[in-house]
C-alpha cells in the first residue's frame, strides 16, 4: 500500500529555527519579548490558565458572582420601588384633582385584584 501523504501549505509548514548572529538582532529579540511579556500581563492569561486548571474555582466563582448579582438586582429594585412609593404618597397628599384620582382608582383596582384571588 501506499502512504498517503499530508498536504501543508507553505504558510502553515514550520519555519526554521531563529539564530541569533548580532548583538542588534538579541536586542531586536529582547524589545519583543519584552512587549510580548507585557501584552500576556495585561490580558491575565496566567489567571485564566489557572481557572481552567481548577474547574471547581470556576465553579464556585461563577456562583458567587450570580449570588452577588441577584441580591444586588434585588436590593436595588427594592431601593427604586421604595422611592418611587415615597414620591407617589406625597403626590396623594397634594391632593391634586387628576393625579390623585388616577392613583386613588389604581390602588381601589388593585385591591379588588387581590380580594378575588383570595
Amino acid at each position: 500500500m501506499k502512504k498517503l501523504q499530508k498536504h501543508v501549505p507553505p504558510s502553515v509548514q514550520t519555519p526554521e529555527p531563529f539564530s541569533v548572529t548580532t548583538p542588534e538582532q538579541l536586542t531586536q529579540l529582547a524589545k519583543i519579548t519584552e512587549e510580548l511579556t507585557r501584552t500576556m500581563e495585561k490580558t491575565r492569561i496566567a489567571e485564566y490558565v489557572e481557572y481552567l486548571e481548577h474547574p471547581g474555582r470556576l465553579l464556585l466563582t461563577n456562583f458567587l458572582i450570580g449570588i452577588a448579582r441577584g441580591l444586588g438586582s434585588t436590593i436595588g429594585l427594592a431601593i427604586v420601588i421604595g422611592v418611587f412609593a415615597y414620591f407617589v404618597q406625597k403626590l396623594v397628599m397634594l391632593n391634586l384633582p387628576g393625579i390623585s384620582d388616577f392613583i386613588t382608582r389604581f390602588i381601589v383596582m388593585i385591591q379588588n385584584n387581590y380580594n378575588m384571588i383570595k
